[in-house]
């Protein structure tokens, strides 16, 4: 009538077995590591290094199959390019600030503004936390670390990491600090060419043979030591409904390879941030998804 009752220490094992599985299961859910979380890090590659170059206001027919761009157009051929790929706005200064941080941060305008304004979370911020490296390369910037507004063909609006108060301005550093030892370069970092390298006020041909000049070797060696390197745009000509040229390149891509999906900054920020193992997402890279059908296994 009582049924059959277990030892007291086989009693003892089953509730200890089944409180351990409880918590181990909260605890899972309590981290994120939930069953959307491995398929995240499954999508995705973990390179070494990660160079992101930022050009200006081109839309995609511009670059891509363009004779003007013959260096970009060959890192498509042996990389990925993302054919629906897209700006969010207009003027350039919040398009950088979305890159960087999944927000404009209250920037609509391409106004200076004052430095270090916004503590908000961003992909250097995100980086520092995680004891990851970052450090930024901006050309024309008169030292490392100044908060000039402007100097010559430099322009501080094409550089959003000064926007914030978590990110150490030592990290900004000029582009001769751009190592040639590439086993020195930070996890992720970013390069910023001046206001005519960028194309901004000079020529499509101009941008594309600095890019060649200036990134070639580490684009070379990225193809053979697990890094990557990514060439996008943070505005089109006004002219494409934003759709902008963005090529990625290097060891964890498939040569060759596109994907029609439409993609923003947002998404981009995102994709950054999973490749360089972070589990946290800046503003609205938390609702953007991964970049995906490019990575080579």
């Amino acid at each position: 009538m009582f049924g059959l009752s277990l030892p007291r220490s086989r009693r003892r094992t089953t509730a200890l077995a089944s409180a351990f599985g409880l918590t181990v299961a909260a605890a899972a859910l309590w981290s994120g590591l939930g069953a959307a979380q491995p398929a995240h890090a499954a999508g995705l590659p973990a390179p070494d290094h990660i160079v992101v170059v930022v050009m200006e206001n081109h839309a995609y027919n511009q670059v891509i199959g363009s004779s003007s761009a013959p260096y970009i157009n060959s890192l498509k051929a042996g990389g990925a390019v993302l054919t629906q790929s897209y700006g969010i706005t207009h003027p350039s200064q919040p398009n950088y600030l979305q890159l960087f941080s999944g927000s404009h941060q209250g920037v609509t305008g391409d106004s200076c503004y004052t430095p270090g304004f916004s503590s908000a979370p961003n992909l250097a911020s995100e980086l520092i936390a995680a004891g990851k490296t970052w450090a930024s390369y901006n050309e024309g910037l008169p030292s490392q670390g100044s908060t000039t507004c402007s100097s010559g063909r430099y322009a501080r609006k094409h550089n959003p990491w000064f926007a914030f108060s978590n990110v150490p301005t030592g990290t900004a550093r000029t582009m001769t600090q751009f190592p040639t030892d590439y086993t020195t370069l930070p996890k992720v970092s970013f390069v910023v060419p001046d206001l005519c390298n960028d194309m901004h006020d000079c020529s499509v041909g101009t941008g594309d043979t600095w890019i060649k000049n200036k990134l070639k070797g580490y684009a070379d060696w990225a193809r053979t030591h697990n890094s990557l390197l990514v060439v996008t745009f943070d505005e089109d000509n006004r002219l494409a409904g934003n759709r902008i040229p963005t090529v990625l390149y290097g060891q964890p891509v498939i040569p060759g390879s596109s994907t029609t999906t439409t993609y923003n900054h947002y998404d981009m920020l995102r994709t950054l941030e999973g490749l360089a193992g972070l589990t946290s997402h800046a503003g609205n890279a938390a609702t953007a998804k991964d970049i995906t059908g490019i990575w080579a296994s």
